[in-house]
């Protein structure tokens, strides 16, 4: 974690704006465990009783939670971005489905551009790393594994980014993927031929972030989520044909 040494002001004041500043820009996550206290003071160069006195504060406000015996964490800052009764209508109305997509694609289209243009070459490493372990999950063959990694990758699309409100919002957003509130992303990557094509539409935006081309970066990350739609689309269809059909069967059966 890059805890740095605080500069002169007081001592604590300068832990809690280092601590705030990482958990704005998303370095420090939801559920994240600080390193001990004795480890921490050591990498921020302040006292413990100062140390105690910066966590005590983000603590209060919400930023931090204790829990005993096992360390101090960043809190649950995300929340959810819908009410309870908003997600359960989400989850049973298509039109919200692919309005998400369509609003991913928007946002994660610019996310990819400044991405391209503003990612740290750590953000770029992570962004490949990731990548790279998709690309190991496809060979084995397992749908659960590359529908986890292809949320953290573009998450990591977003991170590198470098919008703080995008970054909150959009992640509070996959969450609800995440829990399959939008669609169940696993159904898509068992299926050899999706499976095939996300891989290398995954590719072709990893190859032009790497290449720092904004324009090729969000035509490609546009083009990918457009085929989500596509294909999710075609499964619904399909879905409703199977069920009709099985409908009209036992309809037939009784007669």
């Amino acid at each position: 974690m890059p805890f740095e040494p605080v500069q002169q002001e007081k001592l604590s004041h300068g832990v809690i704006r280092q601590v705030e500043g990482l958990i704005l820009r998303g370095i420090l996550r939801p559920g994240e465990r600080l390193p001990s206290e004795r480890e921490l003071s050591e990498r921020m160069g302040v006292s413990r009783p100062s140390l105690r006195e910066a966590l005590a504060d983000l603590q209060d406000r919400g930023l931090l939670m204790s829990k005993a015996g096992a360390g101090v964490y960043v809190a649950d800052v995300l929340g959810s971005a819908f009410s309870p009764a908003l997600v359960t209508l989400f989850a049973t109305h298509d039109t919200a489905v692919f309005d998400y997509i369509s609003f991913r694609r928007d946002m994660e289209g610019l996310a990819a551009e400044r991405a391209a243009r503003l990612a740290s070459d750590t953000d770029l490493t992570v962004i490949n790393a990731i990548f790279e372990k998709m690309e190991v999950a496809h060979q084995k063959r397992n749908p659960a594994d590359e529908a986890r990694l292809d949320a953290d990758f573009h998450l990591s699309i977003i991170e590198a980014s470098h919008n703080v409100i995008m970054l909150h919002m959009m992640r509070s957003m996959y969450e609800l993927l995440r829990e399959g509130v939008f669609y169940n992303r696993t159904v898509m990557f068992k299926q050899r031929m999706t499976r095939d094509a996300l891989l290398d539409q995954h590719r072709m935006i990893n190859t032009a972030l790497q290449s720092r081309d904004p324009q090729a970066a969000r035509a490609a990350v546009e083009s990918h989520l457009s085929f989500v739609e596509t294909a999710l689309s075609d499964q619904q269809k399909s879905d409703r044909n199977e069920a009709f059909a099985l409908k009209r069967l036992e309809h037939e059966a009784k007669r």
